[in-house]
């Protein structure tokens, strides 16, 4: 699979297109300041996106939702825990200093143990509270195959995890959700997080120190 990874200013959150090789299908993950590089990257690269799919709603991970869906015309997914944060995505800003456009609705919501697929490629959502109620981790990779990429958010980070004093945050919930779901994966998992650097499994069960 493909893999284009964006962010912006102030916040530097990290946003994803990934597209099947194949059919040239993709997804579009957590649009947020850097859906104008996002929407260019869709445009240059000829993908067809099929989903714009949100491992939480804090405002960093949804400000270019509305853009985004205008744009691509599809579904933009989250989990329900979730939606009282997205519906307060401009209160959110103000408490940061900033002003916020509320996104639309989301069309969708993740079911327990829910299964997308885009092109020859699958989707498999697991629900990772602690950050925020309604976290997810979007595990994708080839169908038929076990091998996946993880996509976290802010559950995990290299050498951190996500902070948990925002409205909905709990750091006992969080450390369950990585040890309980993260690292049932591999340790040679990639795993591609919402702020900062790649990672793996592996590197994290070693040495992250919250984990250890």
């Amino acid at each position: 699979m493909h893999i284009w990874t964006t962010a912006a200013p102030p916040f530097h959150k990290n946003g994803y297109i990934v597209a099947c090789e194949d059919t040239r299908e993709a997804v579009v993950i957590d649009p947020g300041d850097d859906v104008a590089e996002q929407l260019h990257i869709v445009k240059r690269e000829g993908v067809v996106v099929k989903m714009i799919l949100l491992t939480h709603a804090h405002l960093d991970h949804v400000t270019g939702v509305g853009p985004a869906k205008d744009a691509l015309g599809v579904d933009v997914w989250l989990h329900r825990d979730d939606l009282f944060l997205y519906e307060r995505t401009a209160e959110q800003a103000r408490m940061f200093g900033m002003q916020a456009t509320q996104p639309p609705p989301p069309d969708r919501f993740y079911a327990p143990g829910q299964k997308l697929a885009f092109g020859n490629l699958a989707v498999d959502v697991t629900h990772t509270p602690g950050h925020c109620p309604g976290g997810v981790c979007l595990a994708i990779g080839r169908q038929g195959q076990a091998e996946r990429e993880l996509f976290v958010g802010d559950t995990l980070f290299a050498g951190s995890i996500g902070r948990t004093d925002l409205p909905g945050g709990d750091f006992d919930t969080l450390i369950a959700s990585i040890r309980t779901e993260l690292f049932a994966y591999p340790d040679d998992t990639i795993v591609h997080s919402g702020h900062g650097p790649d990672t793996t499994i592996g590197e994290e069960r070693r040495s992250n120190p919250f984990l250890r």
